[in-house]
C-alpha cells in the first residue's frame, strides 16, 4: 500500500470527508426514510477506505512548495473530493460487475436488495432496487465531489483548473471502463494495446493524474511542472493497474481483498491474458482458463499455466517499463527536488506491491 499521509493529515481528510457526507445525510432527512437509507449506504461506500488519491494530494501540494504550515481547509476539500470520485466509480463498478459486496461486507446494491426483500420485494424486484440505489449513491458522490471543487476557498483561476481536472478524469474513466465491458463482450479477442489502454484509462486518470495534478496546481506549481508531472502520472497509474491485473490473477486473499484468483475465475479479459494469447503456450492457457471457474483447483492450474507462458514475466517486465519511464521523467529541472523524491517513493511503492 502507498502510504503518504501522516495522521494529522489523514484526520483532517476523514473530517473533510465526514463534512460533506453528512451534509449530504442532513439534507436527506426531510426526504424520507428511502433518502436517509440511501445517503447512509452512500456514507458506509466511502468510510475506511485507504485514501490513496487524497494522499496523493496533499502530498503533491506539499512536495511543490504548499507546506504543511500552509494547510487549508480548501486542500482538505479538494482531496476529499478526489476520495469520493474513486468512491463513486468503486460503486458503480461493482454495479457493472454485478457484485453485491465489497470486502466481505453488504455494497450499496447488496444493502438495499436486503432493504426491498425485507418489505417484501422478490428476487427480481430487489435486484432492480439495489441496481437502482447503486447507481443513485454513485450519482450523488460524483456530484458531491464536483461540489466540493466548485465551491472551495481558492482563486478563481485555481479553481478552473481544478474543476478541469475533475471533467477529464469522469470522462476519461468512464471511456475506459465502458472499453473494459466491451472488450469483455468482444467475439473476438482484443489486442494488447487497446487492453493496456482501457487499463490506463480506468484507473491512472483519475487516480494519479488527477490527485497529482490538483495538488501541484493547489501549490502554484507552474506549466511547465505540471506537464512533466502528468506524463511521470500517467506511467506510474498504468503501471499501479497492471500490479493490480497481477494481484487479481496471483494475488493472497489479504492483498487482493477477496478469493486468490478471483479475475481468473470471473474471466477478466486484462493485459495478461492478451499477453498469454501471443504465445505458442495459449491453447493450454485458454484451456485452464475455461474452468478457471469451477473451484480452486481450477484456478491454480491457470495460475501455472500463464506462468509457464512467460505471460507474467512478460508483465512485470512491462510494469516495470513504466516504473523506469516515471522516474525518468520525474528526473527534469522543471520539477523542485521533493516532487521528484515524492514520485520515486511511489514507483517504489507501487513495485513492492508485485505478487
Amino acid at each position: 500500500m502507498i502510504a503518504l499521509l501522516d495522521d494529522d493529515a489523514r484526520i483532517s481528510v476523514d473530517a473533510a470527508i465526514e463534512r460533506a457526507l453528512s451534509r449530504l445525510q442532513r439534507r436527506a432527512a426531510p426526504l424520507g426514510d428511502g433518502a436517509k437509507a440511501l445517503t447512509a449506504a452512500t456514507a458506509a461506500a466511502a468510510a475506511d477506505g485507504k485514501r490513496l488519491r487524497p494522499a496523493l494530494v496533499v502530498a503533491s501540494y506539499r512536495a511543490f512548495g504548499g507546506g504543511r504550515d500552509d494547510d487549508t481547509t480548501a486542500l482538505w476539500d479538494v482531496a476529499a473530493a478526489l476520495e469520493l470520485l474513486h468512491t463513486a466509480f468503486v460503486v458503480h463498478d461493482d454495479l457493472i460487475d454485478r457484485d453485491l459486496e465489497r470486502r466481505g461486507i453488504p455494497n450499496v446494491a447488496g444493502r438495499f436488495r436486503t432493504r426491498a426483500q425485507a418489505f417484501g420485494a422478490g428476487p427480481e424486484q430487489a435486484a432492480i432496487v439495489g441496481d437502482a440505489a447503486a447507481v443513485l449513491a454513485g450519482d450523488l458522490l460524483l456530484f458531491e465531489a464536483a461540489r466540493l471543487v466548485a465551491c472551495c476557498d481558492v482563486d478563481e483561476t485555481t479553481r478552473h483548473a481544478l474543476l478541469e481536472i475533475i471533467d477529464d478524469a469522469i470522462l476519461v474513466s468512464a471511456s475506459g471502463e465502458l472499453a473494459d465491458v466491451e472488450h469483455g463482450a468482444r467475439a473476438d479477442y482484443p489486442d494488447t494495446d487497446a487492453l493496456l489502454g482501457a487499463a490506463h484509462d480506468k484507473t491512472a486518470a483519475y487516480s494519479f493524474e488527477a490527485p497529482l495534478l490538483a495538488g501541484a496546481i493547489m501549490a502554484g506549481a507552474p506549466a511547465e511542472a505540471r506537464s512533466r508531472l502528468s506524463l511521470a502520472a500517467a506511467d506510474l497509474g498504468l503501471a499501479f493497474q497492471l500490479v493490480d491485473d497481477l494481484i487479481g490473477t496471483f494475488g493472497s486473499r489479504s492483498q487482493a481483498g477477496r478469493d486468490p484468483g478471483a479475475d481468473l475465475r470471473e474471466a477478466k479479459r486484462t493485459p495478461l491474458i492478451a499477453l498469454a494469447r501471443d504465445t505458442a503456450a495459449w491453447p493450454r492457457v485458454s484451456s485452464a482458463l475455461a474452468v478457471a471457474h469451477t473451484g480452486p483447483i481450477a484456478v491454480r492450474r491457470a495460475q501455472r499455466e500463464l506462468e509457464a507462458s512467460g505471460a507474467r514475466d512478460h508483465l512485470v517486465a512491462l510494469i516495470d517499463d513504466r516504473l523506469r519511464r516515471a522516474r525518468s521523467r520525474s528526473a527534469s529541472p522543471a520539477l523542485p527536488p521533493a516532487a521528484v523524491t515524492l514520485l520515486a517513493e511511489v514507483a517504489n511503492a507501487i513495485e513492492g506491491r508485485i505478487p
